[in-house]
């Protein structure tokens, strides 16, 4: 099978190359035609396709405003209408590390600023208590 293949791919490939002399000779001649070119004023006239990357001497810096640093809210416990947190049983409206505290529910608070909200949850510990016996 390979070998009928092949044998037609070669004789297709005669068939279909079948070039005259006269054909050769016409391509060749056009090859060595003279080519007609831009005159001078025009290419003068033409804008450049390549930008060219010039150094600057100026040095431009910029400054990043630090942030203020925030203290970190830690929420620890709620109980009777007051929140727990960083050691301060705060009630609602009450102000703790720049935020006003909004909301407690049983679960978390909602502390507010001036255009940011953070929401405050009790770490959930493990609910299993694990009984061992001790010392007799």
């Amino acid at each position: 099978m390979k070998k009928i293949l092949l044998f037609v791919f070669l004789v297709a490939s005669f068939i279909y190359a079948d070039l005259s002399v006269n054909q050769i000779r016409d391509m060749v001649t056009k090859i060595h035609e003279k080519r007609e070119g831009i005159d001078l004023e025009t290419l003068e006239t033409t804008k450049e396709p390549f930008v060219r990357l010039q150094e600057e001497n100026n040095i431009t810096t910029f400054v990043i405003p630090e942030k203020a640093e925030e203290t970190k809210l830690t929420l620890h416990a709620i109980l009777n209408g007051k929140a727990y947190i960083n050691n301060e049983w705060k009630r609602v409206e009450d102000t703790i590390g720049g935020f006003t505290l909004k909301y407690i529910g049983k679960k978390g608070v909602v502390l507010r600023n001036n255009n940011q909200i953070k929401k405050l949850f009790l770490h959930k510990e493990r609910d299993n208590f694990i009984m061992i016996e001790g010392r007799k």
